[in-house]
């Protein structure tokens, strides 16, 4: 069986496609060729900036013959329908059979596919590959209408056998033949060189100053650069990001160490770190002692005979261009920041959040508010809380931030530090952005928390008040990961944090904000205005003002269960508010998923009062899924469901619900009795580990019921002719029912 090497050389490839177009060549050409018949038996893709290589062992010699039998119409069919037929399989009516089938005689067409050589298939699947590769950008050059990411040198197509003979694959694409020839790197390489196989091609390149895997080069670099940092008492900031990239920009790496100037060591080591990955793709390098970034390694593409010390002067000439600018930003920010920021947060007054929803100042106010609000339920100082909300986004009109956005709340720290501001204020700027993805951290400090839920919380409901969902994989303010930031913030936190409530709030804040006319530009209303406002229009009835009496905590706070006090009135707000909800209830779900909890499971839990309450809701999901995979769980689940299907059949055929009145007094066997004198004492026990929210223990008290139950189905007959009997008893399962989902709702668990 033959080798195949396909090479495609062109001009430089940029780095952040190369992994991809890898595998897209990789899978495209195993895909075409096994499509074809031609299997292999082991197939490697590789990318330098020059070139895509793909290598496939042990390929077919030629495609197999085969035949395929293909039932066609009745023989008494439409003309056309035959005439279909004999077209779609390629054949003549004198090639037909007549078969006898059970619907009659049909006809029946045998397909005979000729085996081809693999070198006309390989031929025909590359130019098809070649002619609709997936880049994300391509061009065309000349007078061709080839279209490929840079200009396409050569092709390199040859099939080895295992003798070692290597033949070209006989292809041409858009006046492009394929040859056996490649050549090396553009500086040290000697030309263009043939090549037999693969591991002549990989030993060839290497000389030729071509390190072939992408993954070898970064080894190479990672390695070499950790070495003369060692060296040098230093250690280099990890980026793997940053390894990768470097490792598709050159093909024979070559690692250099050099020296920041001085001057700019005083700059904090994020700005360091960041200019440099950003402009120049250098790697940071830190001293262990003090922390500070000092020197940084590039990666040079060629072996000069100074050792790359000409290349270091230019890269360090360039390089303190670039600090001076930061230095200069950071020298001038500090001023403002000392000066309190209010410069900054007056600017944010002109800085459009989104059309809509009006200016980051304004939105600002809104969180403001909101984080003011929420803090007492997370345990933080209202004071520091809204101090915080004010100022973490001051950073966003810094010269800094809007040179590098990357560093949005980090500068602001720093800031707030220079300002003199608590450590509690300093901290929330930073890190009131996080979580940004499943694996960051969230903030653990109350301040900080309650800035982070505010900010997230104002973003979902303000982009649900002017109707901009995500719809299918569509996300493009990132609110999925907003939802998920929130969730996972009162889940680490532990916080008892009723959302319905806050939703609510702040919906109104949106809605008033979005509909008063008369409100300039940047005006936030407080919660109180607003709901004069909303009161005085009588957008929503008689029971608003009892509602809003709720909402701002003058009639006492919700009660845990509530739900959202804005829907017993009904209306437009109210209806998002559900929405939101739901879609908080789905990210959860998809979180308890990854975590183990089954989807059943956590509908059960959903279902239940208070399911705006995450902390409590999860509580109650995990303790219903451990319960479920012991003995009680599964005598509490078979308890209930005997009760219930009993007692679902007979309210169905009655049409009547059997929902209270069970009396002890009408019960006429000696397991009647126990099950009545069982139940009430589980009751109080129930109820007082609910209200502890002693979930293991008020399922295990329910579980405990079981044998009275058993015993009495054992022992009693429901449906009895004496009809008083027959309802005490339905009430009796009812009552049992009724108990069991104070829990959960076990209606909705699977099996």
């Amino acid at each position: 069986m033959p080798d195949l090497l396909i090479e495609l050389f062109s001009e430089e490839i940029p780095a952040r496609m190369q992994a991809r177009a890898a595998d897209a060549l990789r899978s495209r050409m195993t895909d075409g060729l096994v499509e074809a018949g031609l299997t292999y038996a082991g197939a490697q893709a590789f990318s330098t900036p020059r070139r895509l290589t793909l290598a496939l062992e042990g390929v077919l010699g030629e495609s197999p013959t085969t035949r395929e039998e293909r039932k066609g119409p009745r023989v008494d069919a439409p003309e056309k329908a035959i005439e279909g037929f004999l077209r779609g399989a390629g054949v003549t009516r004198d090639d037909l059979e007549i078969r006898d089938d059970k619907k009659g005689q049909v006809y029946v067409a045998t397909i005979t596919k000729t085996g081809r050589p693999a070198d006309v298939i390989v031929a025909e699947v590359l130019e098809a590959v070649i002619r609709d590769f997936p880049w994300p950008k391509s061009m065309r050059w000349g007078a061709g209408s080839l279209r490929w990411v840079r200009p396409l040198h050569s092709i390199l197509c040859i099939l080895t056998d295992e003798s070692g003979e290597a033949r070209v694959v006989d292809l041409e694409v858009d006046g492009l033949r394929a040859g056996d020839s490649t050549e090396g790197h553009r500086f040290m390489g000697e030309g263009r060189f043939s090549v037999t196989s693969f591991e002549d091609y990989e030993a060839k390149l290497r000389r030729a100053h071509v390190i072939l895997d992408a993954q070898a080069r970064a080894d190479h670099i990672w390695q070499d650069a950790t070495n003369q940092a060692f060296a040098a008492g230093m250690e280099v900031v990890e980026d793997k990001g940053l390894l990768a990239e470097v490792a598709g920009l050159v093909e024979w790496p070559v690692v250099l160490m050099g020296q920041i100037d001085e001057t700019f060591l005083s700059l904090p080591a994020e700005v360091l770190q960041t200019s440099m990955k950003e402009h120049q793709k250098f790697f940071s390098v830190r001293n262990p002692k003090s922390g500070r970034i000092e020197r940084f390694v590039t990666v040079a593409n060629i072996e000069t005979e100074d050792d790359g010390a000409t290349i270091l002067a230019g890269n360090q000439k360039v390089l303190s261009a670039r600090l001076s600018d930061a230095k200069f930003f950071w020298e001038n920010d500090l001023r403002i920041a000392r000066a309190g920021m209010d410069d900054w947060i007056e600017h944010l007054g002109q800085v459009t959040f989104e059309r809509q929803l009006g200016t980051q100042a304004a939105r600002i106010a809104r969180i403001g508010a909101l984080a003011g609000e929420v803090a007492p339920e997370l345990g933080a100082d209202p004071g520091l809380v809204v101090q915080a909300a004010r100022v973490a986004k001051a950073d966003l009109s810094s010269e800094m931030v809007y040179e590098f956005p990357e560093l949005q709340g980090l500068m602001g720290r720093y800031y707030a530090e220079a300002a003199g501001l608590p450590p509690e204020v300093a901290a929330a700027c930073e890190e009131h952005y996080a979580p940004l993805g499943p694996s960051d951290d969230v903030p653990g400090a109350p301040v900080s928390a309650a800035v982070a839920l505010a900010d997230k919380l104002d973003m979902l409901t303000g982009f649900w008040a002017i109707d901009e969902k995500p719809t299918g994989s569509k996300d493009p303010f990132a609110l999925r990961r907003a939802a998920l930031g929130i969730i996972r913030i009162v889940l680490d936190g532990g916080y008892r944090i009723q959302l319905d409530r806050y939703i609510d709030a702040q919906l109104l804040r949106h809605k008033i904000s979005l509909h008063r006319a008369r409100a300039s530009e940047g005006e936030i209303d407080t919660l109180e205005e607003v709901l004069k406002e909303i009161a005085e229009r009588g957008v929503f009835g008689a029971a608003f003002h009892a509602v809003m009496d709720k909402v701002q905590g003058k009639d006492g706070a919700p009660e845990t269960g509530e739900g959202s006090l804005l829907r017993s009135v009904g209306g437009q707000v109210p209806d998002l508010s559900t929405d939101l909800l739901a879609f908080f209830h789905d990210r959860l779900k998809v979180h308890l998923r990854d975590q183990g909890l089954r989807h059943d499971v956590i509908d059960a839990c959903l279902a239940m009062p208070g399911n705006d309450d995450l902390t409590l809701l999860v509580r109650r999901a995990t303790a219903l899924s451990d319960f479920l995979k012991t003995d009680d769980g599964e005598n509490l689940l078979q308890g209930f469901k005997r009760a219930n299907n009993i007692l679902t059949q007979a309210e169905e055929k009655d049409g009547v619900e059997y929902s209270f009145g069970a009396d002890v007094k009408f019960a006429e066997t000696t397991e009647e009795k126990a099950l009545f004198a069982a139940l009430d004492t589980a009751e109080p026990q129930i109820a007082e580990a609910l209200k502890a929210e002693d979930f293991a223990a008020a399922m295990g008290a329910m579980a405990g019921l079981r044998p009275a139950v058993d015993a009495f189905f054992d022992a009693v007959q429901v449906n009895v002719d004496n009809q008083t009997v027959r309802r005490n008893r339905l009430n009796l399962l009812s009552r049992i029912r009724d108990i069991c989902l104070q829990a959960a709702d076990l209606t909705r668990l699977e099996g």
